[in-house]
Order: C-alpha cells, then sequence, then structure tokens
C-alpha cells in the first residue's frame, strides 16, 4: 500500500470527518445499515444493537437509527461487517468507490453513504462533496419554491387589487344610495319634529284645561265631604238619643229611683275610701285564734327550726320547683362557666341542656335557658330538648337584659326562679319579684 505523510496506509480509515455527516448522507448511512444488519448473526452484533435483532428494516431505522450510526461509528469490526453487506449488495458502486471513480450517474447521496461505510481514500471529500451537492440541491429547490410562491403572491395581490377596486366601486353606489336615504330621512324628521312640538302644544292645553276641571272636582268632593260628616254627626246623635231612649224604657226606671241608686252608690264609694284610707285589713281573725297552743298537725318552733335550710342546699331549688306554676328561668353562660369552663362552648351548651330536660322531666315546672346571641360567628344549628326553652339575646341585648325582660313579663304572684351567679341579675330580677338562686345551686342539683 501507499504510505502516508503520518507514515500510516493509505486506505482511508485514517481520515477523519472534520464536521457533522449530513443528513441526507446520514438517512442513507442509516438506511444501508439496517439492510445489512439482518444478514448478521446476533454474535456478530455489538451489545447496544442485539436488541434489535428481530426488528423489521423499517422499524429498525425507525427506532435504531442513533444507536447503528453511532456503532458504525466507534465499532471498526461493525463497520467492516456492514461494509461486506454492502460490496455483495452493490458490488459496482463499491468497485467504483475502491478505483477512485464513482459512476457520473449514480446519486451523489448513495455515493457519500457507501463511502462512509467502506471508507476508501478520499472518502471524505465523497462525503463532504455530497453534503455540499445535498445543501445546494436545497438551495436551488428552495429558491424554486420561493420563486413559485413570490408568483403565486403577485397573483393573489392582483386579485385583490381587483377586488377591492371592484368592492370600493360598489360600496361608493351603496354610500351614495344611503346618503340619498339619509337625506329623505332628514326631511321627514323634521316634518316630524314639527308635528311633535304641535302635538305638545295641544298637550299643553289639555292640561291645562284637565287641571282647571280637576281643581273644580277637588271643590265639589269636598264640599260633599263636608255635608256627609255633618249628616254622619246628626245620624250619630240621633241613634245616641234613640239608644238612651231605648234604655231607660228597657230598664223601666223612675227618676227618682235613678236618683236613689246614685245616693246609695256614693255612700258605699265613701265607705271604701275609708277603708283604703284608714288601711284597715280585712277580719279574718277570730278571738279564740288568739291563744297561743299547738294544734294537731302543725310543727312546734323547735320542729321548724330543725327543718331550715342553707341559702346553698339544693333541696331549696326542689321546694321552689314545687310551688304551682313554677318558671325556672337559667342564665345559660353563667352556669356553664361556673361548672365546666374548659369545654368548648358548643359542649356546654349541650351538656346543660340535657341536664335541664331531665330536671324538667322530673318536675313538671318550666324550664327556660337563655344564652348571649353576642358570642356567636353565626347562628346556631340546635334542637331543643323537650321541656326546654332556648332563647338567645339579639345583637345589642345582652343576656342579663333578656332575663330581666322575661321577668318582668310574668304576671304578679307567678312564682319565678331566676339561676344566675351575676350580682346585678339577682338583684335586678329580686326587685320585679323573682327568687334568685346561684349558679353553683343548680349545678349541685343536677349533679
Amino acid at each position: 500500500m501507499v504510505e502516508t505523510a503520518g507514515g500510516g496506509p493509505q486506505d482511508g480509515t485514517a481520515e477523519v470527518l472534520d464536521r457533522p455527516l449530513p443528513d441526507g448522507v446520514r438517512r442513507r448511512v442509516v438506511q444501508i445499515v439496517s439492510a445489512g444488519f439482518g444478514q448478521l448473526t446476533v454474535s456478530e452484533l455489538p451489545a447496544q444493537l442485539r436488541q434489535f435483532a428481530r426488528f423489521t428494516p423499517n422499524r429498525r431505522a425507525k427506532f435504531a437509527g442513533n444507536a447503528m450510526a453511532a456503532a458504525l461509528e466507534t465499532d471498526p469490526l461493525f463497520r467492516q461487517r456492514i461494509g461486506e453487506k454492502l460490496r455483495e449488495a452493490q458490488p459496482e458502486l463499491a468497485g467504483a468507490l475502491d478505483s477512485g471513480s464513482p459512476p457520473p450517474a449514480a446519486d451523489p447521496l448513495d455515493v457519500a453513504a457507501a463511502a462512509y461505510v467502506l471508507r476508501p481514500p478520499g472518502w471524505v471529500k465523497l462525503v463532504t462533496a455530497a453534503g455540499e451537492e445535498a445543501r445546494r440541491a436545497d438551495a436551488e429547490r428552495a429558491d424554486e419554491e420561493m420563486r413559485a410562491e413570490v408568483e403565486r403572491l403577485r397573483a393573489e395581490l392582483a386579485r385583490a387589487r381587483e377586488h377591492t377596486k371592484s368592492e370600493t366601486e360598489r360600496l361608493r353606489g351603496e354610500l351614495e344610495t344611503v346618503r340619498k336615504e339619509a337625506e329623505s330621512l332628514h326631511r321627514k324628521l323634521r316634518s316630524a319634529l314639527s308635528d311633535v312640538k304641535r302635538g305638545e302644544a295641544a298637550l299643553r292645553k289639555l292640561q291645562g284645561e284637565m287641571e282647571t276641571v280637576r281643581a273644580e272636582g277637588q271643590a265639589q268632593v269636598s264640599a260633599a265631604e263636608s255635608e256627609s260628616r255633618r249628616l254622619k254627626a246628626r245620624l250619630g246623635e240621633t241613634e245616641a238619643a234613640l239608644e238612651a231612649a231605648r234604655r231607660a224604657a228597657r230598664e223601666g226606671r223612675s227618676v227618682e229611683d235613678m236618683r236613689v241608686r246614685l245616693l246609695l252608690d256614693t255612700v258605699l264609694d265613701a265607705a271604701q275610701g275609708l277603708r283604703r284610707e284608714l288601711a284597715l285589713p280585712p277580719v279574718s281573725v277570730r278571738p279564740a285564734e288568739t291563744v297561743d297552743a299547738v294544734e294537731p298537725g302543725r310543727m312546734t318552733p323547735k320542729d321548724i327550726a330543725a327543718r331550715a335550710l342553707s341559702e346553698n342546699d339544693p333541696a331549696i331549688l326542689d321546694q321552689l320547683l314545687a310551688l304551682p306554676q313554677a318558671h325556672l328561668v337559667v342564665d345559660g353562660y353563667n352556669v356553664t362557666k361556673t361548672g365546666y369552663p374548659q369545654m368548648p362552648l358548643e359542649k356546654q351548651r349541650l351538656r346543660l341542656l340535657g341536664q335541664l330536660a331531665q330536671l324538667a322531666a322530673q318536675t313538671g315546672a318550666e324550664v327556660t335557658c337563655v344564652f348571649d346571641g353576642a358570642e356567636l360567628a353565626a347562628p346556631v344549628l340546635l334542637a331543643p330538648p323537650r321541656g326546654v326553652r332556648v332563647l338567645f339575646s339579639k345583637p345589642g341585648v345582652t343576656a342579663d337584659e333578656l332575663i330581666r325582660q322575661l321577668v318582668r313579663a310574668e304576671p304578679p304572684g307567678r312564682p319565678v326562679i331566676v339561676v344566675s351567679t351575676d350580682r346585678e341579675v339577682a338583684d335586678g330580677v329580686a326587685r320585679a319579684g323573682a327568687r334568685p338562686v346561684a349558679s353553683a345551686v343548680l349545678l349541685k342539683r343536677l349533679s
């Protein structure tokens, strides 16, 4: 072989392509590798390509193109085997490349791809020339496409100009027609405005006449109403006199009888006024009842002292609730925050209402539980238990004020028991006639 300047054989293997392989050449190289790939055994394939051994040529070229191109570049033995398969498939092209004179009629891309696989002397020039030829062909094809596109755009521009010209003429005709219609409408509008002005003048005249008629009618209505009121008054007087005559005839009393009855009523009223003035109590005590003694069934002072209860004794609450028609009013949060303040407000309410329901069932008393509505962020969805009325105060009204309203609403003499530790509430309800009880007493009774 002929030695190169570097001292190696001049067979083309030492030549190096100093630029990327052109795309057209690379596609032809992948097709050559894919065609010769199927003629090799699995052991003859590089390890990274053995997984594609069962693929069809087209599918292999599609999914393993990059891997085959990389193996052809880095694995000389694989390249030599593919080159042998290429020589068997295209012996004329391979012989022409070996002789250094590729056939002139052959596709430059096929020549460059075969030269890249076989690596004859001067293959780099062939690949470079093929890339330049492909780029030149692409440029000529792009130039042809651009000239065709320019011609097409010129034709479209001419058509657009012709269309614009005809459209302009049409719009001018329409504009002239619209202008004439506008002038006609203006004339009609001026005529209509004149008619409107005449109508407004006639309307104002009619309104003036209507106002005059309305004023006369109102004056007549006022006179009729005055006459009607006078007649109604006379009718009322007549009816009153007739009723008095009927009543006198019905009672059948003479004037003298009426004077005697009037005198008797005067004497009775004077006697009742004297009793009120002297504050005389009604006679209910008899002399025999003033003697000190112990009657059968009554307790002695010693027994009464033995049965006295403390103010904090829950039995007091039972005695109060045993009174007829007793009404128990509970300051809800005052009781729950005294007994179990660590619980959330919702659980405090549920626990207290459950216990009050049991108390109402045991005693039969009316029970009302009042909560302060100012601490609520939203309406409370709560089903009141049986026997317990649940109320929340309105915005701007405290639970204390709501309790005082409930006490004032009760008739005098009805036993009302208010449970609250708040001294202001207790004093207020006591002045209204209710019986205050501390929250601790109710908690002891409920527990």
